[in-house]
């Protein structure tokens, strides 16, 4: 693994890497981007620009606490760009401060510039092969070993400044004293894991991780007195970080007219000169190339808001001062040939697979590029061109998705998609529950409405209690409609059907590894809810254990998931139901006092279906409709005699038992009429004993009977119109597809005025 890594639980794949990245070195993985270490080289560009800091510089902390924890002694080297890095203190109290970390020497890295201006001179003079190229960016030496290996013979075959110093301090004090580099370069990490450094480095540093040890072992470096350095003190080495610094420096002299020398920094300028030199456009005797802005001043290093001119002052400011404190060691002051300064390339490059022409098209048509104008070219990718980017997704270093107007399309069919689904959603609900109404004209209905509008509106939390299939859940989307809640979600949970550790999961949501199966964090229905209503139905269903987390909702509003050691807040109202008598199980012992204190703040009992008998016809009516559209099937109306046998029953399973038996029914019928002969057996045998009374009566022959059914049915069809319309004659008239002469004088016959029909249903819209 190279000094790049990806925190793969930080990353949120948002591509930002990989559009950036100078080398296309980071590939797509299924849930986050990884680096390729095969074709890194090392720019940082993809640490810069990750927000969601997924891709970090491996921690070099540890190995130096390790190092000066030993038994060996620990040398550090202070790059060239320090001054630009560390302007708020003296270099000697940074030097203090290094020795009191246990650092026995500090060095300039600038001393490892002047040892290898020689060699740079004579290879210069010696070499008629050109253009060379310097290889002290470690960045542009994996470029060009990674990506570029046309351009090796170009290379100067000569260590870099930090290699040349470390090999220095190594032959003069031995090979086990251990050399930490430390600078703003993060490439040098890559530099010291190169096999032709041969251990010069063991350690590369950054300026960031220097100021986090110093802070953790709490000096502060403005308190400090100057120590000096121990080293060789350097003169034009000092000029190196900065531009046009390694020629002033090498001595490298140059025609503004016919230039034999090119120095140039930044990565886009880095990669120009690097595309020249390859296709052979430019043929200069020496090329000097950076990859970061400024030179070796644009790093990042330790943080800092200074401008790349304002680090170049500094280092000027520097270079001037000579007023640096320098206590040269004895084994550094005898003129010992210095150690060797030539170093090998080796070619690292990896030649990807290139797609077929065929492979290419598939891709383009893939991404909706079908025709030339299709590709829009428009680099938001990270690629040039649409044709590079998909060879990069047959190569695996880019998907699909990066293409923005091919993100854009699908996002608008997305949508689109969407809204149809809710439609269809919103369909079915209606469908299934209606527009909401609460369907009924008796006094305990009307009393209930009434109760809902009061406590609509309001955050107050709701008990419903009434016996099963009395249509609390109902009550609890009327009370959710009629809340300033009603735009946020509605999440009802029925508690009677999951178990204890299953409910409180599903309810306050669980951890990663909380219990067996927890595979990933979920959220529970009380977050899901955010800014809208639970409903809890059967609510005296639940244990003590979740009796007890419930209170603490109710009293905090905050919820704990389960494995979680913090509670996360809530704003979710919440209203109750249950069958239950809560009274009782506060005496016996099985429902909290206090729990049930915090639900019983505003209580609406529902009336069973034995109670409400004035508003039985309507629900049939409303029942008869919606079975009629279920099962597919034209049903017109239901038999008198059907109405008067259900009005003699008890209705233990109330609305829930009448909505099942009209739609059993609807599925017997042969005819459009649902008969008392559809019905279950016990109807039947109370229509006898009603009959039985009547035996004997007038009007009880054939005729009779016929003509009171057709009556009946013909009213209820008149009703059901106008109930349709609105109250609107003309209406009702066009959709029974009867003149609206004639319907007129059908409502005039059975005495039914079209404006009783605009008030008959209370919902609860009113």
């Amino acid at each position: 693994m190279g000094p790049i890594k990806t925190v793969k639980e930080r990353c949120r794949k948002c591509y930002s890497c990989v559009r950036n990245c100078p080398v296309k070195a980071i590939k797509v993985k299924e849930n986050w981007a990884e680096i390729i270490d095969e074709r890194c080289i090392g720019c940082g560009k993809c640490v810069r620009v990750c927000s969601q800091q997924a891709k970090v510089i491996t921690d070099c902390i540890e190995n130096t606490r390790r190092l000066l924890a030993g038994r060996e002694e620990v040398v550090a080297v202070l790059g060239c760009s320090f001054p630009a890095f560390f302007n708020d203190i003296r270099p000697g109290q940074l030097v203090t401060g290094l020795k009191r970390l246990g650092f026995c020497e500090v060095h300039e890295g600038a001393s490892g510039v002047e040892l290898i201006a020689g060699e740079y001179s004579r290879r210069i003079d010696q070499t008629s092969a050109a253009p060379l190229i310097a290889t002290h960016c470690p960045t542009v030496v994996d470029l060009i070993e990674r990506h570029y290996p046309q351009l090796l013979k170009n290379l100067m075959d000569v260590v870099s400044p930090m290699v040349a110093i470390g090999r220095l301090i190594k032959s003069r004090r031995g090979k086990k004293t251990r050399v930490i580099y430390i600078s703003s370069c993060i490439a040098g990490k890559f530099e010291i894991e190169a096999e032709p450094v041969e251990g010069a480095i063991d350690v590369v540093l950054t300026y960031r991780e220097l100021s986090q040890m110093l802070r953790e072992n709490t000096l502060d470096l403005t308190r400090l007195p100057d120590s000096p350095f121990d080293g060789v003190p350097p003169l034009g080495g000092r000029l190196f970080p900065i531009s046009g610094g390694p020629f002033q420096a090498f001595g490298v002299r140059n025609d503004f007219v016919e230039p034999e020398s090119i120095t140039t920094e930044g990565e886009e300028n880095a990669l120009e000169i690097i595309r020249d030199l390859a296709a052979g456009r430019i043929t200069p005797r020496i090329v000097d190339i950076r990859f970061c802005n400024g030179g070796c001043i644009g790093g990042p290093g330790k943080n800092n808001r200074l401008t790349s001119f304002s680090k170049r002052n500094l280092i000027l400011d520097y270079y001037k001062n000579q007023q640096i404190p320098y206590a040269t060691a004895p084994h550094y002051r005898d003129a010992i040939p210095v150690p060797n300064l030539k170093r090998r390339f080796a070619n690292k490059h990896q030649r990807l697979e290139p797609p077929s022409g065929e492979s290419i098209r598939q891709i383009l048509q893939a991404t909706n590029k079908f025709v030339e104008r299709d590709e829009l070219n428009c680099d938001a990718c990270g690629y040039p061109t649409c044709r590079e980017y998909a060879v990069a997704i047959y190569q695996g270093l880019a998907e699909a998705e990066m293409c923005l107007p091919y993100s854009l399309k699908r996002l608008e069919e997305d949508r689109f998609n969407l809204a149809q689904k809710y439609e269809l959603a919103q369909r079915a609900l209606d469908q299934e529950f209606g527009n909401s109404a609460i369907i009924g004209r008796d006094g305990r209905t009307l009393e209930v409405l009434n109760l809902i509008r009061q406590v609509g509106p309001t955050p107050t939390t709701v008990l419903i209690r009434g016996e099963s299939g009395t249509g609390k859940e109902l009550t609890a989307r009327a009370i959710h409609l009629q809340s300033h809640r009603a735009d946020k979600p509605l999440v009802t949970v029925n508690c009677t059907t999951l178990s204890d550790s299953l409910l409180e999961s599903e309810l306050f949501g669980h951890k990663k590894g909380a219990f067996t199966g927890a595979i990933a964090d979920k959220k529970g229905l009380f977050e899901a809810a955010g800014g809208g209503t639970i409903f809890l139905d059967e609510i005296g269903d639940i244990t003590p254990k979740v009796q007890a987390e419930l209170l603490r909702v109710l009293d905090s509003g905050e919820i704990r998931p389960v494995g979680g050691n913090s509670s996360i807040r809530v704003d979710v109202r919440l209203i109750a139901a249950t069958n239950k008598n809560l009274e009782a199980g506060v005496k016996d012992g099985w429902f909290r006092e206090d729990l049930f204190y915090r639900l019983n703040v505003f209580t609406i009992t529902l009336p069973p279906l034995r109670n409400r008998m004035e508003s039985l016809k309507d629900l049939v009516e409303l029942f008869v409709d919606r079975a009629s559209k279920r099962v597919n099937k034209s049903i017109m109306g239901i038999e008198d005699r059907a109405i008067h046998a259900m009005q003699q029953y008890q209705w233990p399973g109330n609305i829930r038992e009448l909505q099942n038996i009209i739609e059993r029914a609807a599925v017997l019928t042969q005819d459009r009429i649902i008969r008392l002969e559809n019905l279950p057996v016990i109807f039947a045998e109370l229509a006898l004993q009603e009959s039985a009374g009547t035996a004997g009566a007038s009007g009880n022959d054939f005729q009779s009977q016929r003509d009171k059914h057709l009556s009946q049915v013909e009213k209820s069809l008149l009703k059901r119109f106008l109930r349709e319309s609105g109250g609107n004659v003309s209406e009702a008239a066009r959709q029974a597809k009867v003149p609206r002469r004639t319907f007129y004088r059908l409502l005039t016959r059975y005495g039914i005025k079209g404006g009783d029909f605009q008030n008959e249903i209370l919902s609860i819209e009113k």
